[in-house]
C-alpha cells in the first residue's frame, strides 16, 4: 500500500467511531505499510519505497499543506486554524500545525498580504533546519499520530465568512487595520495601567479614558475617510471565546464591539466571535477586549475571595460575575463614546458628522447581513445574584446592582 493510501485510511479511521480500527491504521502508518516496515516488494520499507516510513512522512507533510491551502479560500486564516487545532487537540498538535503553516508559506510564490505574515510570526510558524532541536523532541510515532489527527480535523472544518482575501485571492474588504498611531500607543499605555492597578476605581478611570481617546480617534478617522479618494470599507476580525465561560466572553466581545460601532456574531461551536467594522474601530475592539478580559478575570478572582463563604469556586457565581462585568463595562464604554460623539458633533456640525456616521453604520450592517444571513439570537442565563452584584460592582464601584436583570440575547451561529 502506498503512502497516500495509508494516510487516507488512517484519517478515515480517526474520523470514524471504531477506536481499535483507528489504532490499527495508525500502527500500519507508523511502520510504513507492513509488519516491521516491510515494503511493497517484500524487502525493508524505507527511502524510495512508496509505502516506506520516509515516503509516509513526506506524504503527510504534503497532505497537511494541501489541506491548509483548501481552507484559505473558505474563509479561514492562520490564527483561526491554530486556535481551533490547539483548542480541540492540544498544544503539541498546535505546534505541529505551525510547522505545516510554515511549509505552506514557503510553497507560495510571490508576496502575501502583510497581515498574513504577521499572523505566521505570532504563531512562530517558521521552517526548521535538520539541526533544529525540534518541537519538544517529539518522536516520530507521536508526530505521525498528531499529524493524522490534525489532518482529520482540517479536512472536516466547515467554511466560514471570508473576512479578507487570502494570498492569491481578490475582491472583498481588506479589513486591514491602521498602522501604528500615537493615539493607539496612548490607549495601550492607559490599558496597561488599568491592568496593573489593584484599585478597581482606578482601573475604571484608565479604561474610560482609553475609550474616550478611541472614540475621538474613530470620529476623526470617519471624517477623513468621508472625503478620501479610496475610503476604507468594513472588514472583520475574529476573537477567541474559549471555555470556561465562553458565553460570558462572547458577551464581553459584543459589548466592546457595540460601544465602538461594530457588529459581533458568536460562533460557539468554533470558539470565536466575528467582529465587523471599520479598521480603526476593529483595532480599538481588539485592544479593549484583550485588556478588559484580563481585568474581568482578576476582578472575578478577587470577588471569589471576598464572597460569603470564602474563595470556593462555583460556576454559577463566576458566570454571573462575568456577565454583569461585561454588561456594566459596555454601558460605561457606550457612555464615553456618546459623549465623544456629542462633542465632535458640536465642533464639526451635525450636518457634517451625523450623515457620515449613519452611512458607516449602514455599511457595517450590510456587511453583516451579507456574511451572516442566518444569524440567530441566544440567551445567556444568569443564575447567581451574588455573582451578578459582585460583577457589577467590579465594573463600577459607585453603583451596586440589585437583582439580576432579564436575560440578554446574544447574536450568534450555533
Amino acid at each position: 500500500m502506498d503512502a497516500d493510501a495509508l494516510i487516507t485510511a488512517a484519517v478515515a479511521a480517526v474520523r470514524g467511531s471504531d477506536v481499535r480500527d483507528a489504532e490499527r491504521k495508525l500502527d500500519l502508518l507508523v511502520v510504513g505499510g507492513g509488519p516491521a516496515g516491510v515494503g511493497d516488494d517484500g524487502g525493508p520499507a524505507g527511502v524510495g519505497d512508496d509505502g516506506g516510513p520516509a515516503a509516509v512522512d513526506a506524504a503527510l507533510r504534503d497532505r497537511l499543506v494541501a489541506a491548509l491551502a483548501r481552507l484559505w479560500p473558505r474563509g479561514w486564516q492562520p490564527t483561526d486554524v491554530a486556535r481551533i487545532v490547539t483548542r480541540r487537540l492540544g498544544a503539541r498538535p498546535g505546534r505541529l500545525l505551525a510547522d505545516a503553516l510554515a511549509a505552506d508559506r514557503a510553497a507560495r510564490p510571490g508576496p502575501v498580504p502583510h497581515w498574513w505574515d504577521d499572523q505566521l510570526t505570532s504563531l512562530d510558524a517558521r521552517l526548521r533546519g535538520d539541526d533544529d532541536a525540534g518541537r519538544e523532541g517529539t518522536d516520530r510515532i507521536t508526530a505521525l499520530r498528531d499529524g493524522v489527527e490534525v489532518l482529520a480535523l482540517l479536512t472536516g472544518l466547515p467554511p466560514v465568512a471570508v473576512l479578507r482575501p487570502p494570498p492569491g485571492g481578490s475582491g472583498g474588504a481588506s479589513g486591514s487595520g491602521p498602522s501604528g498611531s500615537r493615539v493607539l500607543d496612548r490607549v495601550r499605555a492607559l490599558l496597561a495601567k488599568a491592568e496593573s492597578t489593584t484599585f478597581p476605581a482606578e482601573a475604571e478611570a484608565f479604561t474610560g479614558k482609553a475609550q474616550e481617546l478611541i472614540a475621538r480617534h474613530s470620529l476623526e478617522q470617519a471624517l477623513v475617510e468621508a472625503t478620501a479618494a479610496h475610503p476604507d470599507r468594513p472588514g472583520g476580525i475574529r476573537i477567541g471565546t474559549d471555555a470556561p465561560y465562553a458565553g460570558a466572553k462572547a458577551l464581553l466581545v459584543q459589548e466592546v464591539a457595540t460601544a465602538n460601532r461594530c457588529e459581533s456574531v458568536w460562533s460557539d461551536d468554533l470558539g470565536f466571535a466575528t467582529v465587523l467594522g471599520f479598521p480603526a474601530d476593529l483595532a480599538a475592539v481588539e485592544l479593549l477586549h484583550t485588556s478588559l478580559l484580563v481585568q474581568a478575570t482578576a476582578a472575578m478572582l478577587r470577588g471569589r475571595r471576598e464572597r460569603r463563604g470564602g474563595g470556593r469556586r462555583t460556576r454559577a457565581y463566576d458566570e454571573a460575575f462575568l456577565h454583569a462585568f461585561a454588561q456594566r463595562i459596555g454601558e460605561r464604554l457606550r457612555a464615553a463614546t456618546e459623549e465623544a460623539s456629542r462633542q465632535a458633533t458640536a465642533a464639526a456640525g451635525p450636518d457634517r458628522l451625523l450623515p457620515v456616521l449613519a452611512a458607516r453604520s449602514d455599511a457595517v450592517r450590510e456587511r453583516m447581513d451579507t456574511l451572516f444571513p442566518g444569524v440567530t439570537r441566544a440567551r445567556l442565563n444568569v443564575r447567581d445574584v451574588e455573582g451578578w452584584q459582585s460583577g457589577t460592582a467590579a465594573a463600577d464601584r459607585a453603583s451596586l446592582a440589585g437583582d439580576a436583570p432579564a436575560n440578554r440575547p446574544l447574536p450568534g451561529r450555533r
